[in-house]
C-alpha cells in the first residue's frame, strides 16, 4: 500500500511539473504573441515607418516644395500646387510659406519659420491635409521626410512573416566591458557612416559555435544591428535589428532572438538605415524572429 501511495506522489509531481513548464512555455508565447501585436501597431502609428511619401534632399539655397511639377521639389497630386520654399544655408533651415497655402505647425497656420530637424529630438512638424513632413539631418545632408496619414501602405500590411517561437531562441550572453566606450563604425544604405559607442562585447553560443555581438547603448537598454546565414535568403539583407536588456549583476544579458525584428528599410524606401557592421556577422543562422517582407 505504502508503494502504491508512493507511486501516486510520484505521478502527480511530474504532472505538476509538466503542468508549469507548459504554463511556462504557454506564458512565453503569449508574450511573444503581444510583442508582435505592438510591433505592427507601431509600424503603423502616425510615428510609424507605413506611411513614408517621400524622402527629398535639400540642396543649399532655396527649395520650393508643392503638387506641381514646377517645384524644385515634387510632392503627390493630393498636395497643394505650391506649399513654399525651404531655405538651406550655412547648415540652417527655415521655411516660407507660399500665400494662400494652408500649411500648420500643432495646428497652427505659419507664414515664416526657423526649422528644427530630427537632430533636436522634436523636428518641426508641418501639415497640410493628410500630408505631414519635417527635415532631417544625416551628416552633411538635410533632407523632408514626407508623411501621408492616409498612405494605403497601413492597411496592407496585416502580419509580419516570423519563424515559429521558440524559447530555445532565449541564449544567455556575457558581457565583457571596456574599460572606456569604443567607437563602432555603422553604415547607412544612404552611404554615411555613423560612429557609435560600444560599451563592451557580448559572447554567447548558438548550436556550439561561439558568437560576439558588438552592442551600442540605447537609454536603458542595449541595440545591436547584425546579419546572419539567413540575411538576404530567408530575413531581409540589410540586417535585422535587437534591443537587449543592460547586464545584470553577473554581467549576463538575455538574448532574445525570437524579437530580432526589420529596420524600416524593409517597409519603406525612403528611410536612411544603419547596416549591420562587420562585427556583427553571425556565422550561423538565426531561425528566429521576423523574416523578410514582401512588397
Amino acid at each position: 500500500m505504502r508503494i502504491v501511495s508512493q507511486l501516486f506522489m510520484i505521478l502527480l509531481t511530474l504532472n505538476a511539473c509538466n503542468q508549469n513548464g507548459d504554463s511556462s512555455d504557454d506564458a512565453y508565447l503569449k508574450e511573444i504573441n503581444r510583442w508582435k501585436e505592438k510591433r505592427l501597431e507601431r509600424l503603423k502609428s502616425e510615428n510609424g515607418w507605413l506611411n513614408l511619401a517621400g524622402l527629398f534632399w535639400l540642396e543649399e539655397g532655396i527649395n520650393t516644395i508643392g503638387s506641381d511639377s514646377s517645384n524644385s521639389i515634387i510632392y503627390p497630386d493630393k498636395a497643394p500646387p505650391r506649399l513654399g520654399k525651404y531655405i538651406l544655408k550655412n547648415r540652417q533651415v527655415s521655411f516660407i510659406h507660399e500665400p494662400g497655402a494652408e500649411v500648420f505647425l500643432e495646428g497652427k497656420p505659419i507664414e515664416e519659420l526657423e526649422i528644427k530637424t530630427d537632430k533636436t529630438g522634436k523636428p518641426s512638424l508641418l501639415e497640410t491635409g493628410s500630408l505631414a513632413w519635417f527635415i532631417i539631418e544625416r551628416g552633411d545632408q538635410f533632407g523632408i521626410r514626407l508623411r501621408d496619414y492616409e498612405h494605403p501602405a497601413i492597411n496592407q500590411l496585416t502580419h509580419i512573416e516570423c519563424y515559429p517561437a521558440d524559447p530555445a531562441w532565449k541564449i544567455e550572453a556575457k558581457f565583457e566591458a571596456y574599460e572606456k566606450p569604443r567607437e563602432l563604425l555603422i553604415p547607412t544604405v544612404i552611404g554615411t557612416v555613423e560612429k557609435n559607442m560600444c560599451p563592451g562585447i557580448l559572447r554567447f553560443d548558438v548550436n556550439g559555435v561561439q558568437q560576439e555581438f558588438y552592442p551600442v547603448a540605447a537609454g536603458k537598454r542595449l541595440f545591436v544591428i547584425f546579419a546572419d546565414e539567413t540575411s538576404g535568403l530567408e530575413t531581409y539583407g540589410g540586417g535585422r535589428f535587437l534591443y537587449l536588456q543592460k547586464p545584470d549583476k553577473q554581467d549576463m544579458v538575455v538574448i532574445d532572438f525570437n524579437k530580432a525584428f526589420n529596420p524600416p528599410c524593409a517597409f519603406t524606401r525612403f528611410a536612411t538605415c544603419p547596416l549591420p557592421p562587420r562585427e556583427n556577422f553571425l556565422t550561423v543562422r538565426i531561425a528566429a524572429g521576423e523574416k523578410g517582407v514582401d512588397h
